[in-house]
């Protein structure tokens, strides 16, 4: 099967959007750069339809590999025929390919080669044939030493039975398909376990049983858990007597003596061979249907929050908050450096509040701090409020901020290298600072799954949740745009066309050289050839440099057409940059050419209107209930503010300012159905909750959203 085809079968796209960008791939583009700047090639296809590509692509190239290893066996196993190169030629999927090449496989020692070697093959043909009338008579000439009497050459001929049954590929498919349309799953739980504190948040799946396809992909990952944990025992069900009739209506069409031991050998190739197996490789198949649904959960949670609201460059005083040891604060200035660091003690059990206040307005007034930043951690509440108890000489924003994997980022080599002379206290509450300024610049310092958004996410593939957290972190920096000036390594390693060890070039030479004045200066980094620089310029951003087209998302590529239309309009590019009256003269359709058509015209255009504009909405400050401390605190009819801090397949957690986090169940999002859950809310966003239920024993708060 040739690959446009097979990508062809899964998608809609069109035939030259997939060839064109297919061959983009092959030639080591990367999915922005594909999307931005070569729409005329892909026929306009977004992000997401390439990333189907590429999935594809990969899928097809998998198969195609297993398909050449497996005609190689078969070659030098003599048995290549050409009906069977044809068969495995055109299998479309993985699992139909290994059912072809499972009787050919080499197998460990079974059952059923022992029989063969005792010679009861030619009885189990002449079964299969089910004509014989006297069928122990005829098993009576191959008794021998091992074969000692009839019943042990009819079983060792059943064995062998089992084995042609459990290689055929209908029904194997037949069995499939019940799986597939009828398969229960059911649970019991372990009783020496089931009283441990441990297994309390697993008692809804204690005895628990539902149709397999009904299950959701959150219910699976958490029963699958539970057994993983040793709590429960899980077991997939289907009616064994109709899977067995089926089996027996395919192979049986005679009533005599072979008959029988044909039944008996179904019934141990169902038994033995073929549930066993095929039930496992269907839970399986469930089990990534639900991985891949929780990694795309996940991965729409990590977008959002990487590209949460930035205050921007402003002096920020950051505090990683505390009770015995103290609040960690730190002074940044508008680029993020830490230019201050010291240890107050507000709260219990010093309450040195007034010590505390005196150091905080000082160092307000001694570095122009225009907002101050709190980490939602341990003591975050007691701290904010002694904040807000201070006065100023002017009005200072305060903002709550999630600490979540900031100290994964303190403990790291980054943050090591970034601040050797510095403790993890003082790194975590910088990182607390920076997440204000720029979430994306400093969230992408920390490995994605320490970040806290998702379900599940220890329990799915680790190597699809990776592929599928980079892709969108590289989605995020490059639909952004990076100030190379100022870019840390770890943003640059995402920047299309980059990566860690050009990141590492790109420091070392700003280090050497100073700043780049220029997208020209680009290549002068060593190792970063034409291919990386045609991928990347476009998404590296140079302020105030010789060209104004350097602080845009134009590509170098594209300068020329800008500068005809600035020569057309006889006026310096600087003067049409921002100007909309003068860019709406531009008549686009003069400016096309053999490779540049209209759809990325029309992005020079916008990108000329509003050049380098951040597309993310600004900082805004947010207040919990005051009253709220903890979860005692709670009563059933509560309305409170509250945040979006996680999304789920079934519902949302809000953050209501307590160390637990609610949960909104997808049921409790609206008045009329909801199917997804981010058709109603996005993370970070602020809500108005209604507390519907507080178990305080399981520490479980369910609300609704008041809307």
């Amino acid at each position: 099967m040739q690959l446009l085809k097979y990508i062809k079968s899964f998608t809609n796209l069109p035939d030259k959007g997939i060839q064109n960008t297919v061959q983009l791939l092959n030639e080591d583009c990367t999915i922005p750069f594909i999307s931005r700047y070569r729409k005329e090639m892909t026929g306009d296809l977004d992000e997401v339809q390439i990333g189907e590509i590429v999935k594809f692509k990969l899928q097809f190239e998998t198969l195609e590999k297993r398909k050449i290893a497996i005609l190689k066996a078969l070659e030098e196993q003599e048995v290549l025929t050409d009906e069977l190169k044809g068969k495995i030629v055109s299998a479309k999927d993985l699992i139909t390919l290994e059912d072809i090449y499972l009787p050919f496989k080499k197998k460990r020692k079974t059952k059923a080669e022992t029989a063969r070697n005792q010679g009861l093959e030619p009885l189990a043909k002449i079964m299969m044939g089910q004509r014989a009338t006297d069928l122990k008579a005829i098993a009576s000439k191959y008794l021998n030493k091992e074969v000692e009497n009839i019943e042990v050459a009819f079983e060792g001929a059943r064995f062998i039975i089992a084995e042609w049954v459990n290689e055929r590929t209908d029904i194997r498919y037949s069995i499939r398909h019940q799986l597939e349309k009828f398969a229960n799953i059911s649970t019991t739980v372990i009783k020496t376990k089931s009283e441990e504190e441990k297994a309390q948040k697993y008692q809804d799946y204690f005895n628990f049983s539902e149709a397999l396809s009904r299950c959701p992909s959150h219910r699976l990952l958490a029963i699958l858990r539970a057994e993983k944990e040793g709590f429960i025992r899980v077991k997939i069900e289907i009616e064994e007597e109709k899977a067995i009739a089926k089996m027996e209506g395919r192979i049986i069409n005679s009533k005599n003596e072979c008959a029988v031991q044909i039944k008996l050998a179904i019934q141990d190739a169902y038994k033995r061979l073929l549930f066993p197996a095929l039930s496992n490789e269907t839970l399986n198949l469930a089990k990534e249907k639900a991985d891949d649904a929780a990694i795309q959960v996940f991965a729409k949670n990590l977008k959002q929050l990487l590209l949460g609201a930035p205050l921007g460059e402003k002096n920020i005083l950051a505090i990683d908050p505390g009770f015995k040891s103290g609040c960690k604060i730190v002074c940044l200035n508008a680029q993020g450096d830490l230019v201050y660091n010291e240890t107050i003690y507000p709260n219990a059990p010093q309450n040195d509040l007034k010590a505390a206040s005196g150091k905080i307005s000082s160092l307000v007034n001694a570095y122009k701090i225009e907002a101050i930043a709190i980490g939602n951690g341990t003591a975050s509440r007691e701290t904010e409020q002694f904040i807000k108890n201070i006065k100023f000489y002017k009005d200072i924003e305060v903002y709550v901020v999630s600490e979540a994997g900031a100290s994964i980022y303190s403990a790291s080599k980054i943050a090591r290298d970034e601040f050797p002379n510095y403790d993890v206290t003082v790194r975590g509450a910088v990182s607390i600072g920076r997440r204000l300024a720029d979430p994306l610049a400093e969230l992408v310092k920390i490995d994605a799954k320490s970040i806290g958004v998702g379900q599940y996410q220890h329990d799915v593939d680790q190597a699809k949740l990776k592929i599928s957290l980079d892709s969108t972190v590289e989605s995020c920096v490059n639909a952004i745009g990076v100030n190379i000036n100022t870019a840390s390594e770890s943003l640059l390693s995402y920047v299309s066309g980059i990566g860690p060890k050009l990141a590492e070039n790109i420091i070392a030479y700003r280090a050497e050289k100073g700043a780049f004045l220029s997208r020209n200066d680009i290549k002068k980094v060593p190792r970063l050839g034409d291919k990386a620089f045609e991928q990347s310029a476009g998404f590296l951003r140079i302020k105030n440099g010789e060209n104004p087209l350097d602080d845009s998302a134009v590509h170098p590529e594209s300068y020329a057409i800008v500068n005809n239309m600035a020569k057309d309009l006889k006026l310096p590019i600087s003067d049409i940059i921002g100007n909309k009256e003068i860019l709406q003269k531009i008549v686009l359709e003069n400016y096309c050419t053999s490779t540049i058509g209209l759809p990325t015209l029309k992005d020079i255009l916008k990108e000329l209107e509003k050049p380098g504009l951040d597309p993310r909405k600004k900082a805004k400050v947010f207040t919990f209930n005051q009253n709220i401390t903890s979860i005692n605190d709670l009563h059933e009819g509560q309305l409170l503010p509250g945040i979006v801090n996680n999304i789920t397949n079934f519902g949302c957690f809000v953050d209501i300012g307590i160390k637990e986090s609610g949960l909104v169940h997808i049921s409790n999002l609206s008045d009329t159905f909801v199917s997804d859950v981010n058709s109603i809310v996005s993370l970070q966003q602020h809500v108005i909750v209604k507390v519907l239920e507080v178990d305080i024993v399981r520490k479980r708060i369910q609300l609704s959203l008041n809307v």
